[in-house]
């Protein structure tokens, strides 16, 4: 681990972007250009004195985690993430089967999208980022561990809760989605990456997975027209649109009601009692 060059990185890059540049509001008049420390952190899902630390030389080793989130906190591109990872000692990814690596451009886009649900995913169905209307209308699923990260892995051992949010009709035609897109995924990064273990964590457990994946159908399929249940707000029609980076190793999905619609009404509702639950952090232990 460099720790001076993993500061002076850090610091020099933190320096280069604007509030505007990740979402934020410029707010009052700055001292100092680019972002503040705490806004990294915040950004990164992180605390303001582990971050504070790294810059300042005196941090410990941070994980391959940490790094992931600082790269996108920090809108790094993969050329630059690789030298983060080999500044703080740890091995360069692939670059194929690292999907938690957001690119920048797909970024800029989602930071504009705060009054309709928006999130990007990986190839694999991981959620790397969504906004809080994703949040409220979808569930948090940022940030969670194991195969629990991933969609088809909830959609298969956790249907109950995973397909909570769609009508019982639209259950069928989700599931070969599903299994279509994670063939698509294998094909590209083959049997032995995380793709190839979780098919196999799922043949095992989902005869449903199982008897899909038997059918050779493989598809990357996201644009849509959707009926999404929430248990306050009911049924909610969306469009799905999709931009894809050009690896088509990420997606970002946006989620559009009609104009003057039903649907947009209650997307509208949703929005404040995502913001009034999401505000009130201090009830929690």
């Amino acid at each position: 681990m460099d720790r001076q060059a993993l500061a002076d990185f850090l610091r020099r890059h933190r320096e280069q972007l604007q509030p505007g540049d990740v979402g934020l509001s410029t707010g009052v008049r700055r001292r100092a250009p680019g972002l503040r420390r705490e806004e990294v952190a915040q950004l990164a899902l992180m605390s303001t004195d582990y971050y504070t630390r790294l810059e300042q030389q005196r941090g410990p080793q941070p994980s391959t985690q940490m790094l992931a989130s600082i790269a996108r906190a920090l809108r790094l591109t993969a050329d630059e993430r690789d030298y983060l990872y080999r500044m703080a000692g740890h091995a360069v990814p692939d670059r194929i089967a690292a999907s938690e690596h957001v690119a920048p451009a797909l970024q800029r886009v989602f930071a504009r999208l705060t009054d309709t649900p928006a999130l990007i995913i990986s190839n694999l169905g991981e959620t790397l980022l969504q906004n809080a209307l994703a949040a409220a209308l979808l569930g948090d699923h940022v940030g969670a561990a194991g195969l629990e990260r991933y969609e088809p892995y909830r959609w298969f051992m956790h249907p109950d809760e995973a397909r909570s949010h769609y009508p019982r009709e639209d259950h069928a035609r989700n599931s070969r989605a599903q299994v279509a897109g994670l063939r698509a995924a294998y094909a590209t990064t083959g049997a032995r990456s995380q793709t190839g273990m979780l098919v196999a964590e799922l043949s095992r457990h989902s005869s449903e997975f199982r008897e899909l994946w038997e059918r050779q159908e493989v598809a990357q399929r996201f644009a849509d027209h959707k009926i999404l249940l929430h248990p306050e707000v009911g049924a909610i029609e969306v469009d799905c649109q999709v931009l894809f980076t050009e690896d088509r190793g990420q997606a970002l999905l946006v989620l559009t009601p009609a104009p003057r619609s039903e649907a947009e009404e209650k997307l509208r509702l949703l929005s404040v009692l995502g913001a009034q639950r999401f505000s009130a952090p201090a009830e929690r232990p």
